[in-house]
């Protein structure tokens, strides 16, 4: 595993006079009792609306500080510290021989050491219960830093800055039931304690963590209420897959895929047209999905997703969303596989693997929890799980029909758009070419 420089780190409210006496709760905590009085690294990114094509001022971070120093940097740091329920970088992966390419990864401390769910599955938006486990709740030990837009065209770090009680700190803490090298959390506001339900503020933070992070292997992901999230306080999951060990980067130096699948562009008669946002659907894939991509800004592409989301929450409907091509493409995918579950409809032998279908296994990372799944596991059993997943044909346009209400689009019955596959480029790795059955797309299971 490479080692990443690491910056300083705050391991206490109170570091700066040893011999005051405490203040807040003592618990050093994310809740407003501690964060307000704290000091904690701070990345302040630049106010820039478009940052796909600007360029870096001479007194900000070297473009790779984000990423590599500031978040796998503190991510390191956290693990040296003993701060994870386990070491995921001992996990077996491989990609499972097929030609979909799926990933499996044999992760036992997810079924014997993670949280479980302490909410229903059949609602989902709920409020904010503070008697459950939330992330106020948090020791400061597990932040690596604070994030948010600063007051220039210029992206900025502090080692050390005053959260203070005005804004409500955006907060970057380790996962401590890590699927991956790196997988960290991304909380909004998080002593305001909004729960798991999108909004346009908080979907923009998300795209322009992607940007900051600016490689094609780093993802954030989403899951609502009734789509496996755990938790109930907002959160979106982040993962790095160019992963370092030797063992790991020859599966994973390459796009998870449903980011290899082919889509067709879905043609508009009216909409869209002042955004730029172009939507397709996922073609050969077994789980149905939108696609978003290109816009003219970057709070543009945001605000039309963050509507399609809003969408299937008022009308109750599971979701997860994955945010790819550093914030520039975004799948969303609605999905049943919790309500079939409830209603005895999923195969007895799937139910056994304990395996819940959230964004990474729907991008086809599967995350196995018993070696004999891992050792046994085929492109069978991944599609058989994902149809489960997936909407029916008739009730996806259903689903999708609402969505184009929703952001005031409307489809048009003249223009049909040509199938396009998605182009290896920054993914590509030697290793991929050399495997001649990880083709692209997968068959949809009807």
């Amino acid at each position: 595993m490479m080692t990443m420089t690491r910056i300083p780190t705050v391991l206490s409210n109170y570091q700066e006079d040893d011999s005051a006496e405490p203040r807040a709760c003592g618990r050093n905590c994310l809740g407003k009792c501690c964060l307000p009085v704290s000091k904690l690294p701070l990345y302040s990114f630049k106010g820039d609306a478009n940052p796909r094509n600007s360029s870096a001022g001479t007194d900000e971070p070297p473009p790779d500080f984000f990423l590599n120093n500031l978040l796998l940097g503190q991510w390191e740091d956290r693990m040296s510290r003993g701060l994870f329920r386990y070491d995921v970088t001992a996990c077996e992966t491989n990609v499972i021989p097929g030609g979909c390419g799926f990933i499996a990864q044999l992760n036992e401390g997810r079924r014997l050491k993670k949280r479980p769910t302490e909410f229903r599955i059949d609602r989902v938006l709920q409020p904010f219960d503070p008697a459950k486990f939330n992330f106020t709740k948090v020791g400061q030990e597990e932040v690596l830093f604070c994030f948010g837009a600063g007051k220039d065209r210029k992206a900025r770090f502090l080692e050390s800055a005053t959260v203070g009680e005005e804004n409500s700190s955006n907060v970057v803490a380790i996962n401590v039931s890590p699927i991956e090298y790196g997988h960290v959390l991304l909380i909004p506001r998080v002593s305001d304690c909004l729960p798991q339900q999108i909004d346009p503020n908080s979907f923009l933070l998300a795209l322009r963590m992607a940007v900051e992070a600016g490689s094609p292997y780093f993802r954030l992901g989403y899951n609502s209420l009734g789509a496996f999230a755990t938790i109930n306080h907002l959160h979106f999951q982040v993962v790095t897959l160019d992963l370092f060990g030797e063992k790991l980067a020859y599966f994973l130096s390459m796009p998870f895929p449903v980011e290899r699948a082919s889509t067709q562009r879905i043609p508009v008669a009216k909409g869209l047209c002042q955004s730029g946002v172009n939507i397709s659907r996922l073609l050969n894939y077994p789980v149905r999905g939108l696609v978003y991509e290109g816009g003219n800004s970057l709070r543009d592409l945001s605000d039309v997703v963050s509507k399609s989301c809003m969408c299937l929450q008022d009308n109750n409907i599971p979701f997860n969303v994955l945010i790819s091509d550093s914030g520039w493409r975004i799948f969303l995918f609605p999905q049943c596989y919790a309500e079939k579950q409830a209603l005895g409809e999923v195969s007895q032998e799937l139910l056994d693997t304990q395996v819940n279908p959230a964004v990474w296994e729907i991008s086809g990372h599967m995350v196995l929890k018993r070696k004999k799944d891992f050792e046994e596991a085929t492109e069978q059993y991944a599609l058989r799980l994902l149809a489960e997943v997936s909407l029916s044909k008739a009730r996806f346009e259903e689903v999708k029909a609402y969505i184009f209400d929703a952001i005031e689009l409307a489809e048009s019955v003249k223009e049909k758009m040509e199938p396009k596959k998605k182009k290896e480029t920054l993914f590509q790795s030697s290793a991929l070419a050399t495997h001649h059955h990880l083709v692209e797309g997968c068959l949809v299971l009807q």
